[in-house]
C-alpha cells in the first residue's frame, strides 16, 4: 500500500508539474499577497492599454478589476502583466500570473492542456482589413488572393487565415510577428496589403493607423473566436469566482443593476436583488465562494455592469462603437447569459 501510495504520489506531481493541475490555493495566495496579478494584452486599444498616466484601462482591465473587487472589495487591488500572444498561456502555466484575460480564444487543445476557461466574456470572429490605396476595389476577403498578410504568431489568426485560403483555392504571403505592435507597425508602413485578426481588434488597431480612412474592415467573419478569461486546471473554487464574476456583472445588467444605484438597491424591497447583492437573511451565496455575501455590490460598485464596461470602453460611449450584436443579454436577442445567483 505504501509503495502505491509513493507512486501515486509522484505521478500527481509529475502531472502538475506538466501544467496538468495546479494548486488548490490560489485564492489563499492572491489574499496572503494582498493583490490579483492579471495577464492583459501588451495593447489593445479598447481591452487593454496604459493610458498617458501609465494607467492600464480598457474591456478586459475592467475584467481583472472586478476579481480584485470580488475577493478584495477594492478594485484597485490588481497588478497588470502585459503578455504577448505567445507568452500568455505560459505564463498563467508558470504561476506569473494568477488569471488571464488576454483576448484567448476557448479552444478544444487549449481546454485540454492544462487550462480552464470558466467565462466567455466576448464572442468575436476573425477578418481582415486592406489598405485602400493598396489594393483599390477590394470589397471582400475572396479578392484577396495573392496578398500579403501580416498576423501574429502563436495565436489561432495563424491558423484561421490558413485554412480560410486554403478552402477558397487562394494564395497568400503570410509575414509573422512575435508582438501585436510589430504587425500593426508593419502593416501601417505598408509592408503588408492586409492585417488580418479579431475584428474587434481590427477596429481598435484602424483608429491608431497614420490615416485610418484609407483602411476597409471587410465584412467576412472567418471564424469563432470566443474570447474566454483563462485559469489553471485544478483549481475548481478559483475557477468559480472567475465564473460568477462574470455572472455578476451580466446578472447586474439584466436587472439593472447600475453603478450609480447598486446601494440604493441593495437597501430596496425586491427580493430577488437583494438575495443578488448579498442582502437576504442568512445567505451564503458569498461564502460558499469564499468571499464576503456583498461581493456582487463590491463588483459592481468597482467596473459596473456588463453593459456598462462594454459600453465605456468599445461600444458607444468610445472611439471604438462596436455594436453589441452577438454580445447583448440573451433577452435582447444576444449570446450573454448569466446562470442564477441563487
Amino acid at each position: 500500500m505504501n509503495i502505491f501510495a509513493s507512486k501515486l504520489a509522484i505521478a500527481v506531481a509529475a502531472l502538475a508539474f506538466l501544467g496538468f493541475g495546479a494548486s488548490a490555493e490560489t485564492l489563499s495566495d492572491v489574499k496572503s499577497k494582498g493583490f490579483l496579478q492579471c495577464g492583459v494584452n501588451t495593447s489593445l486599444g479598447g481591452f487593454a492599454s496604459p493610458n498617458d498616466k501609465g494607467e492600464w484601462t480598457g474591456f478586459e482591465v475592467d475584467y481583472c478589476r472586478a476579481v480584485a473587487a470580488a475577493i478584495f472589495g477594492d478594485g484597485s487591488k490588481v497588478k497588470f502583466t502585459p503578455l504577448s500572444s505567445k507568452d500568455r498561456l505560459p505564463a498563467l502555466q508558470s504561476g506569473e500570473i494568477d488569471v488571464l484575460f488576454r483576448s484567448a480564444t476557448v479552444t478544444l487543445s487549449r481546454d485540454t492542456q492544462g487550462f480552464d476557461f470558466p467565462a466567455v466574456y466576448y464572442y468575436d470572429g476573425q477578418g481582415f482589413m486592406v489598405n485602400t490605396k493598396k489594393l483599390p476595389g477590394i470589397t471582400s476577403a475572396k479578392q484577396l488572393s495573392g496578398a500579403t498578410v501580416c498576423l501574429l504568431a502563436g495565436s489561432t489568426t495563424e491558423l484561421n487565415a490558413a485554412d480560410f485560403f486554403k478552402a477558397n483555392k487562394m494564395e497568400y504571403n503570410p509575414v509573422v510577428f512575435e508582438k501585436l505592435e510589430e504587425v500593426k507597425a508593419a502593416y501601417d508602413s505598408g509592408r503588408c496589403d492586409v492585417y488580418t485578426t479579431d475584428q474587434t481588434g481590427l477596429y481598435a488597431a484602424r483608429l491608431a493607423l497614420s490615416s485610418p480612412a484609407d483602411n476597409l474592415v471587410l465584412p467576412e467573419i472567418i471564424s469563432k473566436e470566443p474570447l474566454g478569461a483563462a485559469v489553471r486546471q485544478g483549481d475548481p473554487q478559483w475557477a468559480d469566482i472567475i465564473r460568477w464574476t462574470h455572472y455578476a456583472l451580466l446578472t447586474a445588467e439584466e436587472f439593472g443593476i447600475t453603478q450609480a444605484n447598486v446601494d440604493e438597491l441593495k437597501n430596496g424591497d425586491n427580493p430577488e436583488i437583494k438575495r443578488i447583492l448579498g442582502q437576504e437573511a442568512n445567505t451564503k451565496l458569498g461564502t460558499d465562494l469564499g468571499l464576503t455575501n456583498d461581493w456582487v455590490v463590491n463588483v459592481v460598485k468597482a467596473v459596473g455592469n456588463y453593459g456598462e464596461i462594454f459600453d465605456k470602453n468599445i461600444g458607444n460611449g468610445s472611439p471604438l462603437k462596436i455594436a453589441r450584436g452577438i454580445n447583448a443579454p440573451w433577452n435582447k436577442g444576444g449570446l450573454q447569459y448569466a446562470m442564477p445567483i441563487r
